[in-house]
């Protein structure tokens, strides 16, 4: 009886673990790439008299499908946003009338797509200083690299202030790092005044330590080997930082996409604090939360 009962016992307990052990098996279910996808845009402000908009920049994207999760929009400027209602209410910064493809992929069970996308043309006016714009692009174009014999050409500080008062550069200070002094920075206008610029990094930009996993790296803050080639078509607008104009020029410029000025802190948006014909302060908000700034001067 005694042995029989260990039998039992000893059954019951294999029956246990074999089922303890069973994997739990996990579906997406029917994958289903979304259907009927549609696209609607509208420019604000248009109308009989202005076709392309009220020169506000803004326009209104609308994309539904049936079975989509979210859905990606790539606005055609070099900036692209998951927008999971598939609603939003973007600006255009580029002065002048232009044209830009709009496209937007319905993502669906399991990462299938749908792509839809529409053109359209969109006036936004922004009149760029002339002071500003002649100082900074010279009679059509004009290269600028880091102010590294000045003091303070590297500087951080509480993004509630306008001073770097955490920290300044002294004067070639970060000579032994091979990357920070040798980019070139080539701003260019057309006949319309739309501004661009070239960042040749010489194939590495310094990334602030905060900031190297926002460009997809690992490590501690140095040389990355982060890509910066081709033309990006500047966003010039009226400074969000509440400056004013004692302290700065109140004027702000967007560099699309990861657009790095110099050296990268996870930021695209740059304030010019103040411009000459052969030196320029920017201040930015890096994605540490700090206010971080760079003085350029013109290339010899």
């Amino acid at each position: 009886m005694r042995k029989n009962i260990i039998q039992l016992l000893w059954l019951f307990a294999l029956v246990s673990g074999i089922t303890s052990c069973e994997k739990t098996d996990y579906s997406f279910g029917e994958i289903k790439a979304p259907a009927e996808l549609e696209l609607t845009v509208s420019v604000e402000g248009t109308d009989t008299n202005n076709p392309d908009g009220n020169g506000s920049g803004y326009v209104n994207i609308d994309a539904s499908a049936s079975h989509a999760i979210t859905y990606k929009v790539d606005f055609g400027d070099g900036t692209s946003k998951m927008v999971p209602g598939g609603k939003i209410r973007y600006r255009y910064g580029i002065p002048g009338t232009n044209e830009y493809v709009v496209t937007v992929n319905a993502i669906g069970t399991a990462g299938v797509v749908s792509t839809i996308s529409k053109k359209i043309a969109v006036n936004v006016i922004f009149e760029i200083p002339t002071a500003i714009l002649e100082a900074l692009t010279g009679t059509g174009s004009k290269t600028w690299i880091t102010a590294n014999d000045v003091a303070g050409h590297i500087g951080v500080g509480p993004a509630a202030a306008f001073d770097p008062i955490w920290y300044q550069a002294a004067p070639d200070e970060k000579a032994s790092v091979g990357c920070l002094y040798d980019d070139e920075i080539t701003f260019s206008r057309d006949a319309n005044n739309r501004v661009t610029m070239v960042l040749d990094n010489k194939g590495a930009s310094f990334i602030q330590g905060a900031s190297v996993g926002y460009y997809g790296f690992s490590g501690p803050e140095e040389c990355y080997a982060l890509p910066t080639a081709g033309s990006k078509a500047l966003i010039f607008s009226d400074a969000a930082s509440g400056s004013t104009q004692d302290i700065s020029t109140q004027i702000q410029f967007t560099v699309p996409g990861d657009g790095v000025v110099n050296f990268a802190t996870g930021s695209n948006t740059y304030e010019i604090l103040s411009i000459t014909a052969t030196s320029m302060h920017l201040r930015t908000i890096g994605v540490d939360g700090n206010a971080w700034y760079q003085k350029l001067k013109v290339k010899p």
